[in-house]
């Protein structure tokens, strides 16, 4: 079973930049294993395999979309620096 908003899925013409940042980059990989585990925390609830309050999943899904756009600047900030 596919689960949503992978990096993979969200980022997929960045994901050899992705791939090499969580390689050389201690800071982006943290961000993006908190984006991750935040990502799978929120399918588990909303697939009922882990029972949470709504206001929960709400601050988990600000807290996911606010690590995305964290990734996002990341990932074009080292586009920049490339070019």
């Amino acid at each position: 079973m596919s689960i949503p908003h992978e990096l993979s899925l969200e980022f997929p013409e960045s994901w050899g930049a992705i791939e090499q940042l969580m390689l050389f980059d201690a800071v982006f990989c943290d961000l993006a294993t908190a984006y991750q585990e935040i990502n799978r925390r929120i399918f588990r609830i909303e697939t009922l395999e882990e029972p949470a309050e709504p206001d929960v999943l709400a601050d988990l899904k600000r807290h996911r979309s606010q690590l995305k756009n964290e990734i996002a600047a990341a990932i074009a900030a080292t586009r920049c620096a490339v070019a």
